[in-house]
């Protein structure tokens, strides 16, 4: 069958057509850019009209015959102006052109890019959300990804901020194996060097990934609002807690979201662990509970590293002991067992009695010991008993005695704590780059959020008894001795140290010469050494000289 041929008008006249398609767009373009200034008044008429209609019927019935003559003595107060009209019509004019100018377009979904970076994440997840026994699966190669993404979010520079995941019933977001391939492919996918947190919802089957902001390093050492029998070990999250504090910021006062660790006979918690690597702030933390514990009690501090990090306190009132040698940390830890021991007998002696505890055993006495397991070795090594066996009865019974115990130890080190002193430590915190593993090795369960791989000093994660694990940010509390220290930070933590005591001998002179004469009007009392101190003293001098 022979073709037929085609028309002319469409064999010879294809080039005539497109030339006058393109004439056509040339002209309506140029009547657009001359007519502009007009569409856009039109444009801008039209909406004041339709916004004078609304509000005409949103005017009362009752109220409208007012507002008719209010406009009415308006309009005749205008005609009569001179050049009133023209005034009027130049200002309704220059409304319209206002209201009718073209805006910016509202962003109403993800660009190119965004839609790229969401497309392939549906396909990275599809071997992990989808089986072959399916009928309809939600997640399947070259599926709608909108279905499984149901809210997302995106920087300035085209990164997720937040993404909520719509996962199948079957998957198993109870195993924490599988919410881990999850969260790290969702990590890789979404950006490193950022902070993550995940939020499973198992009942509604939704997964919802956020990116964390960094919590600040500017607050310092100073005074918090707190009752006694609370301690600030850092700051966390607004949403994570209840409950702010007003702290200075630099030159700036706020409200900050604290991390508060309760102790004393009420506290299901009353001794705290703090595990960190060399350098990530465990020190910092411990003397920042030092000084919050020197306003309500005594302290003491062994300090096992032997650097001399808490020279600062040492002498101070309420610093009953600051030993770092091996014979001091035995003579210590051997008197804090003692007292626990007679706080506990004269309690129970009171309470049968049916008197109200004595007042020196209500005084909280508190523990400090930075890393027990270099006094084990050395100990070990001079025949000598181990540190640890002696924090045996303040573990056990110091929240009914008033006596805490913080203990700080290193990750290579952490296989030498005994199995009391991990049993009684219910307060948990991690400080410095780790794993997911050593920080559920420590706090009993992993952290819904991703270790940032650049953690500065202080920050970490905290645990109190069962509860959730918080992010952390130690008060910065350098030591004031140290010449790194700036001088600010310096003068915040001299600021907080209490005074100096006065030297045994000093004391006895001043009571000779005060049964010898008077004290004079205006001229201080001699400073009486703290009745523990002394003890404390005793105690470690008798060791010594046993050695």
């Amino acid at each position: 069958m022979a073709r037929r041929p085609l028309p002319r008008i469409l064999s010879s006249g294809t080039a005539s057509i497109t030339r006058s398609r393109e004439f056509a767009r040339t002209a309506a373009d140029n009547a657009t850019d001359v007519l502009h200034p007009l569409i856009t008044i039109t444009r801008g008429l039209r909406l004041l009209a339709g916004a004078g209609r609304q509000k005409w019927a949103a005017t009362p019935k009752d109220k409208r015959g007012p507002v008719l003559c209010s406009v009415a003595a308006c309009v005749m107060v205008v005609a009569l102006l001179p050049y009133g009209s023209v005034l009027a019509l130049v200002a309704v004019m220059g409304a319209a052109a206002w209201k009718g100018r073209e805006r910016n377009p509202v962003k109403t979904g993800p660009d190119e890019a965004e839609t790229g970076r969401l497309r392939s994440l549906y396909e990275a997840l599809v071997p992990y959300f989808s089986t072959a026994d399916d009928p309809s699966p939600l997640f399947a190669h070259g599926g709608d990804w909108d279905k499984a993404f149901s809210e997302y979010a995106f920087d300035g520079d085209g990164r997720l901020t937040r993404l909520q995941v719509t996962y199948p019933a079957y998957f198993t977001d109870s195993e924490a194996g599988s919410r881990n391939r999850i969260e790290q492919l969702l990590h890789a996918k979404s950006g490193r060097g950022r902070e993550y947190h995940f939020s499973w919802d198992e009942e509604g089957n939704r997964l919802v990934m956020s990116v964390l902001d960094a919590l600040p390093t500017s607050i310092g050492a100073q005074r918090f609002v707190t009752a006694p029998g609370e301690t600030v070990l850092g700051f966390t999250d607004g949403d994570a807690v209840q409950r702010t504090v007003p702290v200075s910021d630099g030159d700036t006062t706020r409200d900050a979201p604290p991390v508060v660790w309760r102790t004393g006979a009420r506290s299901t918690e009353p001794h705290l662990l703090a595990v960190g690597q060399p350098g990530s702030g465990t020190t910092t933390l411990m003397r920042s509970i030092a000084l919050q514990a020197l306003q309500h009690g005594d302290i003491l501090i062994i300090e096992g590293s032997g650097t001399g990090e808490y020279a600062c306190l040492t002498g101070r009132d309420g610093v009953l002991a600051v030993e770092c040698d091996l014979a001091g940390a035995l003579a210590t830890l051997e008197w804090a067992a003692h007292e626990t021991e007679r706080r506990l007998i004269a309690s129970n002696r009171a309470r049968q009695s049916g008197h109200p505890a004595p007042d020196d055993t209500k005084r909280p006495l508190w523990v400090l010991l930075d890393r027990p397991s270099v006094l084990g070795h050395l100990a070990a090594a001079d025949g000598r008993p181990d540190p640890q066996e002696l924090l045996q009865v303040p573990l056990r019974h110091g929240r009914a005695a008033n006596v805490t115990v913080v203990v700080t130890e290193q990750f290579d080190s952490l296989d030498a704590l005994g199995e009391t002193l991990r049993t009684h430590t219910r307060a948990r915190a991690v400080l410095g780059h780790c794993s997911r593993d050593q920080v559920e090795s420590v706090l009993g369960t992993e952290p819904h959020t991703t270790p940032t791989p650049n953690a500065p000093p202080g920050r970490g994660y905290a645990r109190l008894g069962t509860g959730p694990v918080l992010r952390l940010q130690v008060p910065a509390t350098p030591d004031p001795y140290d010449e790194a220290t700036s001088e600010a930070q310096r003068q915040a933590v001299l600021g907080l140290l209490p005074e100096r005591q006065a030297p045994a001998d000093a004391t006895v002179s001043a009571e000779e010469a005060q049964e010898a004469a008077p004290i004079e009007p205006g001229v201080p009392e001699p400073v009486m050494p703290h009745p523990l101190t002394a003890a404390v003293a005793v105690a470690v001098e008798s060791v010594r000289v046993r050695d």
